[in-house]
């Protein structure tokens, strides 16, 4: 259990806050790619803050605050230029670091628009995303990790805003125990609401039959935690417990359908949570590489406004949102079934700390060298549609991996 204060410290992610510092150390997806080309300017808000993202006619992406410096006129509707994004009230124009170029009513001469700015945060393209950066300079890297660099596969951004605060969907990922009663025993609930009861495996007193956990296991790696599972029928060889799939700090996680997908957390705010289900599958053999990644909703509420609870993503959504806008973590009564969970707290606020201490934390990178792909294993057995070179080089990268702590 934790205390209000503990609770909001770990939470909440606007600017003055201690997850809003930690967090302000890390690019964040901000928007798809494909967006910008339909529209060149889209409201962002990231971490408490209100933004514009901007696409001027040379394709330079910027992001700047919402109000024009000089009447405060939403600069949402302002009006890409060659260089740059245009004030539609009075026509000052800025460019992507935020440093005025024009400001068309004033004397010729004058040098007032060197004297003003508006505030910018760096923008990069990566996999069909957008990033930005929000911390101190200089910024680290942006992280290429395997998925959005690797060849071979075919993209797809899946989209969804929740109603609800980044830390309940990232703590899903620490609870193993969950996917037995939430994706298993309700599964077949809903089978039997449909009239499928006769299709539900039974045990001999007429419960439904789902795999138990007989174990489960964390260890605190380089880049994130490994979450390991031992179920019924599995011997401790299975790579579901020898090797376990990975948690990526701060808030993305690792699973193995396809070629790899990556579920992305992003905090908007205290209250709302951008989920991106960003999956990756073979391409076809000879086939031309894949141009734009389209992003598709992903719905996790019914027309009745009711939550979703057939697939297994809108049945974690379920359990995500439906604890409420932010998780009243003063209530709870953790077991010990919640072990992953008590970890990944601790690790947040060790990296709150040393971000506090001036320090760096986890998975911020300095080196190109490092950072050309960075591959991270995952269960070898989930792999058979990963092509055989992809996954010999996440294998290799697993044998590489540096544990800071087994648990």
């Amino acid at each position: 259990m934790l205390s209000v204060q503990e609770n909001d410290q770990l939470s909440r992610v606007s600017p003055g806050t201690p997850m809003g510092e930690l967090m302000r150390r890390y690019w964040h997806p901000i928007a798809a790619t494909v967006e910008m080309k339909e529209n060149p300017t889209k409201a962002v808000r990231i971490l408490g803050e209100d933004l514009v993202l901007y696409r001027d006619r040379s394709g330079t992406f910027g992001l700047l605050q919402e109000s024009c410096p000089h009447r405060r006129v939403n600069l949402l509707y302002g009006i890409p230029e060659e260089q740059g994004l245009r004030c539609p009230y009075h026509g000052w124009r800025f460019d992507e670091t935020g440093k005025c170029l024009e400001m068309p009513a004033e004397a010729p001469d004058s040098t007032f628009k060197d004297r003003v700015t508006a505030l910018s945060y760096p923008v990069q393209e990566l996999g069909g995303l957008i990033w930005t950066y929000m911390g101190p300079q200089p910024a680290p890297l942006l992280p290429r990790w395997d998925l959005f660099v690797m060849g071979g596969v075919v993209r797809e951004i899946g989209s969804t805003m929740l109603p609800c605060n980044w830390l309940q969907c990232m703590e899903n990922s620490l609870d193993p125990c969950h996917t037995e009663w939430l994706h298993g025993y309700q599964s077949y609930y809903i089978m039997e609401l449909e009239g499928k009861g006769d299709q539900i495996p039974r045990t001999a007193d007429g419960h439904y039959a789902v795999f138990r956990h007989l174990k489960i296991g964390f260890d605190i790696f380089e880049h994130g935690v490994y979450k390991r599972r031992l179920m019924e029928g599995m011997s401790e060889d299975h790579d579901d417990w020898k090797v376990g799939h990975p948690i990526l700090f701060p808030y993305t996680l690792r699973i193995t359908f396809g070629a790899g997908t990556f579920q992305i957390r992003v905090p908007v705010d205290d209250t709302h949570t951008w989920h991106i289900n960003y999956s990756c599958v073979p391409q076809e053999p000879g086939a031309e590489p894949q141009g734009d990644i389209p992003m598709n909703p992903v719905a996790f509420q019914d027309e009745n406004g009711h939550a979703i609870r057939k697939g297994t993503l809108p049945q974690d959504m379920m359990a995500w949102w439906t604890q409420g806008p932010l998780a009243e973590r003063h209530l709870e009564k953790l077991a010990t079934s919640d072990q992953g969970v008590i970890l990944y707290r601790r690790l947040l606020r060790d990296q709150m700390r040393l971000v506090a201490d001036g320090g760096e934390p986890m998975n911020t990178f300095r080196d190109p060298a490092r950072n050309v792909r960075l591959n991270v294993h995952t269960e070898q057995n989930q792999y058979m549609m990963f092509p055989s070179e992809e996954r010999e080089g996440s294998i290799k990268a697993y044998e590489n991996t540096r544990y800071v702590e087994k648990v």
